[in-house]
């Protein structure tokens, strides 16, 4: 899949991204520890005619991190990101600790946004102070102590893929490891290996921790374009409430909760079935297909 990278300079801050693919063009807010190199469901999306056009959120990538000083101001230079790229309107699709951004631009930039995905996303607080997950994070994904945190995921993974899937599976999935047995290929566990290979904190994972409380159910309500909220019923990271959460308040969203063994609905084997309800979705939602 071939994809163009560039950074995008305004008020002496950086903005890095990435466009895959041609035709109708798709802003995605990646999850957490991920970038504008993220690669989830996007071959599937180019090859049905659309563009994928990626930014790496505030202080992930070479995102300064200035930008992510409130969602609200981070949102503003998306959306400056999009009239230096001359794109007028965009399908948003946020994924897990992406949700708040998502959100939130599909509020304040209603001109600006076709539809809104949800994809194993983060729609309300989240890892609260007093969460001992929270406090983990605080640890291994500072800016001082990621680039080794990945380091070691990365290098483990490369060398012991079954092993390291199974130490994290948990983080994952609330289901046993052995309900997973034939949901699970090793193409997936390659593309899991490939996902740890390019994932860094930076000081973005800190900022969308900070910034999940910045999202209510006052901004949710007063999203009024099309909106697809897909997650697994089985989803550790995030849980499912969020998604019902995004549904109760969404007016007129569609919800759909697979049977996905977790969090990464892009692998095992409803992979395909999520994958198919999002480009159904969207084409329902491009212009010429209405």
């Amino acid at each position: 899949m071939k994809r163009i990278h560039g950074e995008f300079m305004i008020n002496h801050l950086s903005m890095e991204y990435s466009i895959a693919g041609e035709g109708e063009p798709v802003l995605v807010f990646h999850g957490g520890h991920s970038n504008s190199y993220e690669e989830f469901g996007y071959e599937e999306l180019v090859g049905n005619g659309f563009s994928m056009i990626t930014p790496s959120r505030a202080g992930y990538g070479n995102t300064s991190k200035e930008i992510g000083e409130t969602l609200s101001l981070a949102c503003d230079y998306y959306s400056k990101l999009l009239h230096h790229l001359h794109i007028e309107k965009v399908h948003v699709i946020a994924v897990s600790a992406g949700g708040p951004t998502g959100i939130l631009f599909a509020k304040k930039f209603p001109h600006l946004t076709r539809s809104l995905t949800l994809q194993s996303a983060v729609t309300k607080e989240w890892l609260t102070q007093k969460d001992r997950t929270y406090k983990a994070a605080k640890l291994l994904f500072h800016s001082r102590t990621e680039k080794f945190t990945w380091g070691m995921i990365s290098k483990m993974s490369r060398r012991f893929p079954h092993f390291m899937f199974k130490q994290m599976f948990s983080s994952f999935s609330t289901l046993p490891y052995k309900d997973t047995i034939g949901k699970i290929s090793d193409d997936d566990i390659s593309l899991f290996v490939q996902m740890n290979n390019r994932q860094r904190s930076r000081h973005g994972f800190l900022i969308d921790l900070s910034q999940t409380k910045e999202i209510s159910s006052h901004d949710l309500q007063a999203i009024h374009c099309p909106s697809l909220i897909i997650h697994s019923r089985y989803d550790r990271s995030v849980s499912v409430e969020h998604a019902q959460s995004a549904h109760d308040n969404i007016p007129d969203s569609k919800l759909y909760v697979l049977d996905a063994w977790g969090h990464l609905i892009w692998l095992g084997s409803a992979s395909s079935y999520a994958s198919d309800l999002v480009i159904k979705f969207l084409k329902s939602n491009t212009p010429q297909n209405q």
